[in-house]
């Protein structure tokens, strides 16, 4: 008998990954959602849906989480109608980008509750969602990572444990550390290039297939190149957050982190100037805008 699963956060990411558990024999109830094309498309599905999230624990065993951040985790979790106000065992798991902080005290409060907590954030994009393809690094304890497992096969690809709870979302941060620092290292070079002369289909034919190849390249350039605005959804905002994060987890520590500064600060920018909705690889654009050039075709 398969575990009866809420899902919290039918957005981007998580229409397909609640699109997946559905078809690989999951009974599945989806929490209310603002955008009711992915909620409607899920209860078409054979989905049921919940008011709130104490409603959603009280009809489920297990609960995935894909929301913005650490604030709408605790508030769907320990909130008064949250997942915890239904007084009952249950497991969470938590596949947003989280501080690990905010993820191990929430372990450690839901524990004596008979509350298991496993961190499991993804890699790759909603294409790869909606494929069951995504990677997913998770930590936890032991035999809650196990009980998670057969949940995660639905929707990754690639599963790798990372240790303790709170580990996940560490290594996410590190993931994300690098993506994000591609995507301004690109863009800079890309506006560097532009300025001088060469143009972005220039700057493609040297790096693709070159020793700075790789599969972020490609669905940024996909972007740069082809102006596929869908090549990349992840917007700006969330990738100045995760930025933000990985200052307050470097500040926490006492690591010193200029590189990751600067990191933030090119996100920042193009999100105080009211581009925050944009996806990554849009920052280019920003960045040539305000270095007085442009790359588009």
């Amino acid at each position: 008998m398969k575990e009866r699963i809420g899902f919290i956060g039918v957005g981007l990411m998580g229409h397909g990954m609640a699109k997946n558990l559905i078809e690989k024999g999951f009974p599945v109830t989806v929490l209310a959602h603002r955008k009711r094309e992915a909620v409607d498309d899920l209860k078409g599905r054979g989905a049921q849906e919940a008011a709130t999230p104490r409603a959603l624990a009280e009809a489920c065993d297990a609960v995935v989480l894909c929301v913005t951040g650490s604030p709408q985790v605790e508030a769907v979790v320990t909130g008064p109608d949250g997942l915890a106000a239904a007084g009952k065992p249950l497991l969470i798991v938590d596949c947003s980008t989280s501080e690990p902080a905010s993820t191990r005290r929430l372990a450690a409060d839901l524990a004596p509750k008979g509350i298991a907590f496993v961190d499991a954030p993804l890699s790759r994009t909603p294409k790869d969602a909606w494929e069951g393809t995504l990677d997913v690094m998770v930590g936890g304890d032991p035999a809650a990572v196990a009980r998670a497992r057969p949940i995660l096969e639905t929707f990754a690809g690639r599963i790798v444990e990372t240790g303790p709870v709170g580990t996940g979302h560490t290594m996410k941060l590190l993931n994300n550390f690098l993506a994000m620092g591609y995507a301004a290292l690109y863009s800079e070079a890309l506006a560097l290039g532009a300025k001088a002369g060469l143009s972005p289909k220039v700057f493609d034919a040297v790096i693709r297939n070159g020793r700075m190849d790789c599969l972020f390249y490609q669905t940024f350039a996909k972007y740069v190149i082809d102006r596929d605005r869908e090549a990349h959804r992840f917007t700006l905002v969330n990738a100045m957050k995760d930025m933000t994060y990985l200052a307050n987890f470097a500040g926490a520590l006492g690591v010193v982190n200029p590189v990751g500064a600067a990191v933030r600060n090119s996100f920042a920018q193009a999100v105080a100037t009211g581009h925050g909705q944009d996806y990554v690889p849009m920052l280019s654009d920003r960045v040539a805008e305000w270095n007085g050039t442009s790359l588009a075709p």
